[in-house]
């Protein structure tokens, strides 16, 4: 595998000072650099799908990788840290599922100049080496504008949000309600915060079908909800295909393999496919990179992203997340895959 950045102009560039790198980065692992990756949970096919990606990758890379899961705590995951520097790590990878109060962790992992890359989610302070995620506000404006043109602009729809504590569930949920307020305001959303937690969604959309008989459309901001939701949809007799009147539109974010079937047969309508293989792929490659002294600038990259200034000393690659459905089609000028499309990684699992 190899892994190249266009150069000059506005790309993605190594500086000079990268071109050699430093023997210190190495230890007594064989010779490899040795890093820490942190796994945020593995209650969700999404993150088992990262975590089963991640050791592949690292031996491709030839990087040796100790591993920690911090199950969603963000106290877990500060004790983790500490750990990894106690091991003497050169590097860390990590998660972070709240991202306000991993800040003083990032500060110690600084002090002791241990760089750190952050996957899927963005500190909201505090410096990392590279951020690596896809744009999570396309993926509520994506799932927007695909309810909204199957609605034709009417009716109303839940949407099942993740931990708004985490920007990703900011970004997801802020963006949904934007473009719905834009381009559909004749739809109404009921906004349920869920903690990314499968029984609360589950809890609170089943009120939401009770309360209000026009739902037509559930946008889930990510997997976790697939199964209680396709259950409910059953009991209330709303299981019915795409033709059917009284089909109920399910839009999810994730792409895991479940999803793709989910789609192909009917049951769910869409999906933003979040690469867990890129996301596992280039959290090593700049952690890697991050060890050797090299840098980066904004600017497209050779691997379809661009990466962004998110703000002073705070870089973030955003990969590509297409949305994907059982036709292919475009919905309010957005493209899509299709379901069983052989680009889609979820289609390699499962």
């Amino acid at each position: 595998m190899r892994f190249r950045l266009l150069a000059a102009g506005t790309a993605a560039v190594l500086s000079v000072s990268a071109l050699t790198a430093c023997s210190s980065s190495k230890n007594s692992s064989g010779g490899k650099a040795v890093v820490g990756v942190d796994y945020p949970r593995s209650d969700t096919d999404f993150w088992n799908s990262y975590i089963q990606y991640t050791p592949q990758f690292a031996s491709q890379l030839g990087l040796s990788i100790k591993t920690s899961n911090s199950q969603n705590d963000v106290a877990k995951l500060a004790a983790n840290a500490q750990a990894f520097m106690a091991e003497g790590v050169k590097g860390v990878v990590m998660a972070p599922q709240d991202t306000a109060a991993i800040a003083p962790t990032l500060s110690q992992l600084a002090a002791k100049k241990i760089p750190v890359v952050s996957v899927d989610t963005r500190p909201d302070t505090g410096s990392v080496y590279m951020v690596v995620r896809a744009d999570n506000r396309a993926y509520g404006t994506k799932a927007c504008q695909f309810l909204g043109t199957k609605l034709s602009g009417k009716g109303s729809v839940v949407m099942l949000e993740g931990d708004l504590s985490s920007i990703n569930g900011r970004d997801r949920t802020d963006a949904f309600n934007a473009c719905m307020k834009q381009s559909f305001p004749g739809i109404t959303v009921y906004g349920e915060a869920t903690n990314w937690d499968a029984a609360t969604a589950a809890q609170k959309l089943q009120t939401d079908l009770t309360a209000h008989p026009d739902v037509k459309g559930v946008y889930m901001e990510s997997s976790f909800a697939l199964s209680g939701t396709l259950q409910l949809l059953q009991q209330k007799g709303l299981m019915a295909p795409p033709s059917d009147p009284k089909h109920v539109f399910v839009v999810s974010n994730d792409g895991i393999p479940e999803e793709l079937k989910d789609i192909a047969a009917g049951k769910i309508d869409a999906t933003v496919s979040q690469p867990a293989d890129l996301y596992a792929k280039y959290a090593l490659f700049y952690i890697q990179a991050a060890v050797q002294g090299k840098t980066f600038k904004p600017g497209p990259t050779d691997h379809d992203s661009t990466i962004i200034q998110v703000r002073a000393g705070l870089l973030e690659d955003q990969l590509s997340a297409p949305l994907v459905t059982a036709d292919g089609g475009a919905y309010g000028g957005i493209a899509s895959l299709k379901s069983t499309d052989t680009s889609l990684w979820g289609n390699h699992l499962g």
